[in-house]
């Protein structure tokens, strides 16, 4: 069985606004296995920064149990540990945020330093440290710069290298790459995931961005008005959305939603024939491999007119998108839909012809 790291047990959080009551959290109960790089995903205020930070009890719940790593923090309504018990506890998790947090006057070195401030080791060691985190983020060139000198990407990577500073096995990263450009995002997901693999790192990712939970998480949780809505492996997730939410954010990511938008104004599907299907095709792992519009047309003479196409490797599984033009016989066209969600493919009927 996997080792649980982050255990959140029915996690409600209420703030008293004046005269309103505010349920930001409610009702939320996550387990985060180590080594996972589990994504938080929601909108602006869909309560994922606020259930996140109850794993280092930055935010007390108002109700609810979190284990970190085995260790009771909080249950029911009170915090477990010790004041200085949780301050070790927090030495165990690292944050980086959009804005990096970085301390201007200071240079990259100085600023990964400052977070070993209360640390046993001597001046030598400390030194030595700074210097290895540096060189794992890939900037042991610009040690000497000052944030004012680096690009929003270099700044990124000195905070995830003071986040490292106190040998963290949870790094939690809220909406960490939001302030970046495309190319740059790539960059620090692609060294966040040689970290989660390094280091055994655990990582929490917050954000509103499905394609960022697509390109590194292995599972995920969706949020709205507080409330956990979806939750599973990113395969499970992305290959059978149950909620209107999530498929909303899938459609963006995988860039079906938009071209639907177009493929719904060219002129074949805008006057589709009377024989003809318009039909979303989705399918994973093995079936992948099989060349199965090939069979439908030498079975059933089906023929398919491919409109869009999309695969992507999602936690090492290849899945698949089309959205084709179905044309042939009305009984073969039934047999070639049966035939089709027989190897494993999902089907959903866009438009019939007229």
């Amino acid at each position: 069985m996997a080792n649980e790291m982050i255990k959140l047990e029915h996690i409600d959080i209420t703030f008293q606004q004046k005269k309103r009551v505010i349920e930001a959290v409610k009702d939320v109960t996550v387990t985060i296995n180590q080594g996972d790089i589990y994504g938080i995903v929601g909108y602006s205020g869909a309560g994922k920064s606020t259930l996140v930070r109850v794993i280092n009890l930055l935010q007390k719940p108002t109700a609810g149990r979190v284990v970190v790593d085995g260790d009771l923090l909080f249950d029911q309504d009170k915090t477990v540990l010790s004041a200085s018990q949780l301050r070790e506890k927090r030495r165990d998790i690292g944050m980086i945020f959009q804005h990096f947090n970085l301390m201007s006057q200071k240079t990259a070195r100085e600023n990964v330093a400052f977070a070993l401030k209360h640390s046993a080791l001597t001046k030598e060691e400390k030194d030595k440290k700074v210097t290895e985190l540096l060189d794992l983020v890939g900037l042991a060139d610009r040690a000497e710069n000052y944030p004012s000198q680096l690009s929003g990407g270099q700044k990124q990577r000195v905070a995830i290298a003071r986040a490292l500073a106190n040998d963290p096995k949870i790094l939690i990263s809220d909406e960490s790459t939001s302030a970046l450009d495309p190319k740059t995002t790539k960059q620090i997901l692609a060294l966040l995931q040689d970290l989660n693999e390094k280091l055994g790192l655990t990582i929490v990712m917050i954000t509103h961005e499905m394609q960022i939970v697509k390109d590194i998480c292995n599972r995920v949780a969706v949020m709205q008005n507080g409330v956990l809505i979806e939750e599973g492996t990113v395969l499970e997730i992305f290959s059978n959305p149950k909620q209107t939410l999530t498929q909303e954010f899938i459609q963006t990511a995988t860039g079906i939603g938009e071209a639907l938008t177009k493929i719904e104004k060219q002129d074949i599907v805008a006057n589709l024939a009377a024989n003809s299907l318009l039909v979303e095709l989705k399918y994973a792992g093995t079936s992948t491999d099989e060349p199965i519009l090939n069979q439908i047309y030498k079975e059933f003479d089906v023929s398919a007119n491919i409109l869009y196409g999309n695969i992507e490797i999602l936690d090492h599984v290849p899945v698949g998108e089309l959205v084709v033009v179905l044309s042939g016989q009305t009984d073969n066209l039934a047999s070639a839909l049966t035939a089709l969600e027989k190897a494993g493919v999902s089907v959903v009927i866009l438009k019939r012809g007229a």
